[in-house]
């Protein structure tokens, strides 16, 4: 593949809600561009993007891949993402690497929750945005009420470009509301002129009269000729559009049918002519010679920097970094610096994805988005440069996993193998991670949601012929005492020879420090237990608090006194007063009125107004405390409650239940409070069930 420089390349991402056709629009345009010469189907797994076995398997996008695409002279990067809401870590690294974004909607399912969420993305990272209306070649597809619910939801920044022509109920052509121009489709997305039916001149007028409004908005010269009823000239219109679309105050409604690719050679010379070029994006970082600031700004005539934005870590194709060049040109012989390890390597070879297939090219210049295999060491976020000129690029950022569930190796002797594997998935996407609990003696797989969980069993299994099972995790309690008392503990044993005694007298009380698991002190006179066995006794605490006595969780919050005690000038031991130590423990911890502590969390829940009251209910019914709430952007509340965490097992699944998907949350440990009884009576009983069948087996 020949090289692109930045004015003669576009990076797009490709957004919207599951299953609203994103992958056959993608596989339209590389049909309409010749790239293959058969338009692949996501049913019958054959899509250029969609080439993962989990893909072809499930019918959607998981991962985001890359389909690059010439349209006449000029190179369009094709950033294909998954619409589902579990995998929306492989949208913001996309997002990262774009200078602009098609949001696609079906026609027959209208705007729902994944558009918007889509449009809110567009925002957080600043970047123009195409509507493209698709299914048009759906009976129950209403063009019409789209715009309409677009308009509704984004404002006079929305301008029809589109409007459809049918005939006999059949999609066959549309109006260019811009050229006020018929098109009656022919081959694909082939058109003849025609004439603009008289049915279709109600809606041109109004969609014309929006889109008027809409480039008036720009400025205040064309809002002045606007108000005067002046008509704009073809020069002022075109590059009111041009600016309008780049910054984003002009957002074009595209259509067509992407199953029939009717409508992508419009989509494709809208992304030439509207979406900006890399170089109108701004990139810094820093120099990490001297701490300057570098301002790469996709110049080519810069020092060569690189910023990895994913990682594919496949066993059959191997591992590949996606990188956007940001500055310079990337050689495929170039000797490269990873500013975040310090490590110098040379390429061998530089590679453009389109999908699987590897295209080996020979340069890249800024702005590009290419691939390079094996770099031993490199993760996503990283920056690669040059010794000379060390640059560091802010690493990429993804939402917070708050989803989890322990699992555990199915086969015995697996869990090297299931590790290694967890670490190559953990590469691809960065909104996974593994927690190792000691304490409850269990490993937490965290993601965005069940179904993210449930790909990363099955992609161990068909990947790497590992098999875990996820099952509910343990809740974290802690136990506790709320009184005093003094206990005594013996230990004696005559066994031939020495035998072992050891006696202490240990006040119990609460120490009013939860964070600490027990604190200890002695108060010994006359030296009735000898100074060299304190460390004996502080250790049989520090084991003891391990594992409490009620249901095996450990304690805190306990301050232990040494009082009294008596020793055997043969028999005495740090053992013995260590056993000794323990038996006080287990007795005074169960006389000190013990309790549960259970963990609680502050929960924030993002929710358009409409649901704010069936999520304060539902927290209601979780024994959750509301502190209050704040209005955020775009009509939204951020409700804000204290939760235990026991009750928040499954809530990303219950909350996008509630709302549709559109809610979202996030979830900090906050404190440990005493557990209600009926609940402290439970966890007592379920501690009991167990302890008496790990007995049995």
């Amino acid at each position: 593949m020949e090289t692109f420089k930045y004015e003669k390349i576009r990076n797009v991402a490709v957004l919207g809600h599951g299953g609203c056709g994103k992958t056959t629009l993608v596989e339209a345009m590389a049909f309409t561009t010749g790239i293959t010469n058969r338009q692949g189907k996501v049913e019958e797994g054959n899509t250029i993007s969609d080439f993962d076995k989990e893909e072809v398997k499930r019918k959607f996008s998981i991962t985001t891949s890359v389909v690059p695409i010439i349209w006449e002279d000029t190179k369009i990067n094709i950033l294909d993402t998954p619409g589902y809401f579990d995998f929306v870590g492989e949208v913001e690294e996309a997002l990262q690497a774009v200078d602009a974004v098609v949001i696609v909607i079906s026609a027959k399912a209208g705007v729902e929750v994944g558009t918007m969420k889509a449009w809110d993305l567009c925002e957080k990272y600043k970047l123009p945005r195409i509507f493209f209306v698709t299914d048009m070649d759906d009976d129950n597809a209403s063009y019409r009420e789209v715009v309409e619910s677009l308009i509704e939801r984004f404002g006079k920044k929305i301008a029809p470009f589109h409007l459809p022509i049918r005939e006999n109920e059949k999609f066959v052509g549309y109006v260019n509301v811009v050229k006020m121009k018929g098109r009656r489709f022919t081959t694909a997305s082939d058109y003849n002129e025609c004439e603009v039916p008289d049915y279709s001149m109600e809606y041109l007028e109004k969609y014309r009269e929006n889109l008027m409004e809409a480039v008036a908005e720009t400025s205040e010269e064309l809002m002045d000729k606007y108000f005067n009823g002046e008509e704009f000239s073809k020069i002022e219109l075109s590059t009111a559009l041009r600016s309008g679309v780049s910054d984003g105050s002009i957002v074009p409604v595209l259509m067509g049918s992407g199953l029939n690719a009717q409508g992508a050679k419009m989509l494709l010379e809208a992304i030439e002519k509207y979406f900006p070029a890399p170089n109108r994006s701004v990139i810094t970082g820093i120099n990490t010679k001297d701490n300057t600031t570098f301002s790469a700004d996709y110049d080519a005539n810069k020092a060569m920097s690189a910023r990895i934005f994913k990682t594919i870590a496949d066993p059959f194709i191997g591992k590949f970094s996606l990188i956007k060049v940001c500055s310079g040109i990337l050689k495929s012989d170039a000797v490269i610096f990873n500013s975040r390890t310090g490590d110098e390597e040379k390429l061998s070879r530089l590679y453009i994805l389109r999908g699987k297939e590897q295209i080996e090219v020979k340069e890249l210049y800024a702005g590009d988005i290419g691939a390079i295999a094996k770099l031993s060491d490199a993760q996503t976020g990283d920056t690669l440069s040059t010794k000379a000129c060390q640059i560091k690029f802010d690493p990429i950022k993804v939402s917070e996993p708050y989803t989890y569930l322990r699992f555990k190796t199915k086969n015995k002797g697996d869990d090297d193998k299931v590790s290694q594997a967890l670490a190559k998935i953990m590469d691809e996407d960065l909104t996974l991670k593994v927690v190792n609990d000691k304490e409850n003696r269990q490993t937490l797989l965290y993601g965005l949601g069940d179904q993210q969980l449930e790909v990363v069993v099955s992609k161990l299994l068909n990947r790497y012929k590992v098999e875990i099972e996820l099952k509910k995790p343990k809740v974290p309690y802690r136990e506790t005492i709320r009184k005093k008392v003094r206990v005594q503990g013996r230990h004696k044993k005559q066994s031939g020879g020495h035998g072992q005694f050891g006696d202490v007298h240990i006040e119990f009380e609460p120490s009013g420090d939860l964070e600490t698991p027990f604190i200890f002190e002695e108060k010994i006179f006359g030296g009735a237990v000898p100074k060299n066995y304190f460390p004996a006794v502080e250790k049989g605490l520090a084991e003891s608090v391990l594992k409490g006595p009620l249901a095996g969780y450990p304690v805190v919050g306990v301050k232990a006194t040494l009082v009294d005690g008596s020793y055997h000038p043969v028999d005495s031991s740090e053992m013995a007063f260590k056993m000794a130590t323990i038996q006080a423990f287990k007795q005074g911890i169960m006389e000190a009125t013990p309790i549960l502590l259970e963990p609680i969390g502050s929960l924030k829940v993002t929710v358009p107004d409409k649901f704010t009251g069936d999520i304060m209910g539902d927290l209601n019914k979780r024994r959750g405390r509301v502190l209050g709430m704040n209005p955020v952007q775009g009509g939204k509340q951020e409700i804000v409650a204290d939760i235990p965490i026991s009750e928040t097992i499954g809530y990303s699944t219950d909350l996008r239940s509630m709302t549709g998907g559109i809610g979202e949350f996030t979830f900090v440990f906050e404190r440990y409070e005493p557990a209600p009884s009926d609940v402290q009576a439970k966890v007592i009983e379920e501690s009991a069930k167990k302890l008496q069948e790990e007995e049995k087996q």
